[in-house]
């Protein structure tokens, strides 16, 4: 599993459609010295990312996603994707969501035990549908 999400951090890393990623085993992560000692076992499946492009761009990457599902819980054996603007935060101002860390660009991934090769290229797929080709550039 560490594995799946290294490549998966690293993919977002590199891709112009992302602006931001944010998981404590990079090494661009604030908290990641800290992460590197006390997480002995490893820094998780979850990451969080933030997209480029229009206020809406986090919504319609997750809505065009084929493989990865739809699903607010995390800890599944199969990928999941979540634009908590609009879902798990949505009861909130846009104060309050911003206050507890959410930001509209924010899509929370929760890496299950797919072929990396197929939830990149779900990803890949729907950046194209949002962006009308499959990077921003």
């Amino acid at each position: 599993m560490a594995v799946l999400i290294e490549i998966h951090a690293g993919y977002f890393e590199s891709s112009p459609n992302v602006s931001w990623v944010l998981w404590p085993g990079s090494e661009s992560h604030p908290t990641y010295a800290q992460a590197k000692k006390y997480l002995k076992w490893g820094f998780g499946a979850m990451l969080s990312i933030g997209v480029k492009g229009v206020t809406s761009a986090g919504s319609k990457v997750v809505d065009g996603l084929k493989l990865v599902s739809n699903l607010a819980n995390v800890g599944d054996a199969k990928s999941l994707a979540v634009h908590p603007w609009s879902t798990t935060h949505e009861q909130l101002s846009d104060d309050e969501r911003l206050a507890s860390g959410v930001t509209e660009d924010m899509i929370r991934i929760s890496i299950g035990i797919e072929h990396v090769d197929d939830s990149i290229a779900d990803f890949e797929q729907s950046f194209k549908i949002v962006y009308g080709y499959p990077e921003l550039g």
